[in-house]
C-alpha cells in the first residue's frame, strides 16, 4: 500500500478498461483505489502488505457484471458497501479495531468473495 503524502492526503488511484477485469496487488494500491470496467472483475490481494491498525484501506468498484475477489489476512476486518446483485461472502472478523479494508461495490451482476491466507 502506498501511502499519500500530506500533500495529497485525498489521491485515488484510477483503474479504467472496457472488457477485462483487473488484478491488483496491494504494494501498487494507494489508500484509495477506483476500478471500473463494464465488463469484469476485480480480483484484489492484500495479503504481501501490512495495512496499520486503525487504517482504513479503500477500493470502489463499478460495473456493470464483475464481482470483487479480495484475498486478506486473517485479521483484516472487511467492510462491504454498495448495490450489486449478488451475495457477500466473509467469515472475517466484524469487531472494531484493526486494520479495514472497504469495499464499496456497484453494480448490476457480481458479488464480493472474501478469502484470508
Amino acid at each position: 500500500m502506498t501511502k499519500t503524502s500530506g500533500d495529497h492526503p485525498d489521491k485515488t488511484d484510477i483503474k479504467v478498461s472496457l472488457i477485462g477485469g483487473h488484478r491488483l496487488k496491494g504494494e501498487s494500491l494507494s489508500e484509495r483505489t477506483l476500478t471500473a470496467s463494464l465488463i469484469g472483475g476485480a480480483d484484489i490481494d492484500l495479503t504481501d502488505i501490512d495495512i496499520p491498525d486503525g487504517a482504513e484501506l479503500r477500493i470502489t468498484k463499478l460495473s456493470l457484471i464483475g464481482g470483487v475477489s479480495l484475498k486478506v489476512r486473517p485479521d483484516v476486518r472487511v467492510e462491504v458497501h454498495g448495490i450489486r446483485l449478488g451475495g457477500v461472502q466473509d467469515e472475517g472478523p466484524t469487531e472494531p479495531g484493526g486494520p479495514t479494508v472497504r469495499i464499496d461495490a456497484w453494480g448490476l451482476i457480481g458479488g464480493v468473495s472474501v478469502r484470508r491466507d
